[in-house]
């Protein structure tokens, strides 16, 4: 993987390789997201779900909403990706999340970019209270808020207006990710997303995450394919079989134009990369074969985006596809089985922890070596 980024990097050819996955995409069907009574749940008229993976609400009139079930069965990822809700779809949004027993949400978009509003204030901010949606019978209240340099952590309390029932949802909200562009460094990047890991919220124990940016399908399409990558990295026996290239057409059978730019391609590699190396550190030293780190090099150069991008116009082609709602079983409270899944799952999140705080810890040494590196050589 690593040598193929750098025979990209060195010819040039991030737009040729970008233009042919946009070629060789499927165009699926998207009839119910262009109905009369759905323009006004669209945030953009060119990006819309396909009709096979779109999510449905439940127990409503109208069902729609604009976001699509990506579904990657071998990595046991479940992402929803979704647009930055609307004035008049925040009440839809937290329906979902509610429906689909989400138990986190990543947001990579801030709520105003480029003098344009992005996104819809869905949550309660600092001195407010709740926020209620008495449409879809839910109350959010904010029970804490964690402001770190390129992220902050929120915890969030969705209630059942009619139910009395209440769910804890942490919110991730990346606030350093431009708009068409990508974060400064693959590791800043990599220290959010083994953040959200950390959460256990990604495992297929709970409903599927719900990511979104503005549109739900650059950041958000690059949040997923680096995440997806990494984990069939690490749960294949031979690592180099993973083909960045094409888990991202695969994930593009869900929803279209997932990576919006030549350079969000070029940093999902970069990220794959670097925390593959991390990975491997991590088990050398678990190993007890070596704790000796290695430069986790991107090639000496800058990450900040170069590319113009413009979204994306699709037409319709009929292809035959099927798809389920997604639903997540429960079992029974003081089922034996229910008791041991609880357990099985506090071991898995210690152990996530504990990994993912040693990643991180090998990370900044091995940021801290090379830029020792680089003051001894000036």
């Amino acid at each position: 993987m690593e040598n193929e980024f750098k025979s990209i990097d060195e010819e040039n050819r991030w737009s040729p390789l970008y233009g042919e996955i946009r070629f060789k995409s499927p165009v699926l069907p998207n009839k119910i997201a262009k109905n009369p009574e759905n323009k006004n749940r669209n945030r953009y008229r060119d990006v819309n779900p396909y009709d096979h993976s779109r999510v449905k609400l439940q127990n409503v009139e109208n069902d729609y909403i604009n976001a699509s079930l990506v579904v990657l069965e071998e990595a046991q990822r479940y992402y929803i990706l979704t647009q930055g809700p609307l004035p008049n779809t925040c009440c839809h949004f937290w329906l979902m999340v509610w429906q689909q027993k989400s138990k986190a949400i990543v947001m990579l978009n801030r709520i105003i970019e480029k003098d344009a509003v992005k996104c819809a204030q869905y949550w309660p901010a600092p001195e407010a209270e709740v926020l209620l949606f008495k449409e879809t019978g839910l109350c959010v209240k904010l029970m804490s808020e964690d402001v770190k340099p390129n992220y902050t952590v929120r915890l969030l309390q969705l209630q059942n207006i009619n139910t009395k029932e209440t769910r804890e949802i942490s919110h991730f909200h990346y606030t350093t990710w431009p708009d068409f562009g990508v974060p400064e460094s693959p590791r800043s990047f990599l220290d959010f997303l083994f953040e959200v890991r950390n959460s256990g919220s990604l495992g297929p124990e709970y409903g599927p995450c719900v990511v979104h940016c503005s549109a739900g399908i650059g950041r958000s399409g690059t949040f997923s394919l680096v995440d997806t990558c990494l984990v069939l990295i690490e749960k294949r026996k031979d690592p180099s079989t993973v083909d960045i290239k094409k888990v991202l057409l695969d994930m593009r059978r869900y929803r279209m134009g997932l990576i919006q730019t030549p350079g969000q391609l070029r940093f999902s590699y970069m990220a794959v990369i670097e925390g593959t190396k991390s990975l491997m550190n991590f088990r050398r030293t678990s190993d007890g074969l070596s704790t000796e780190d290695q430069p986790l090099k991107t090639d000496g150069k800058q990450t900040e985006e170069i590319y113009n991008g413009n979204r994306l116009s699709t037409g319709q082609e009929q292809i035959e596809t099927k798809s389920e709602q997604f639903n997540i079983p429960q079992a029974a409270d003081g089922d034996a089985r229910s008791s041991l899944k609880r357990r099985a799952r506090d071991v898995r999140k210690a152990n996530t922890a504990h990994k993912v705080q040693n990643m991180k810890q090998k990370m900044h040494e091995a940021e801290r070596k090379r830029k020792r590196s680089r003051l001894l050589d000036t």
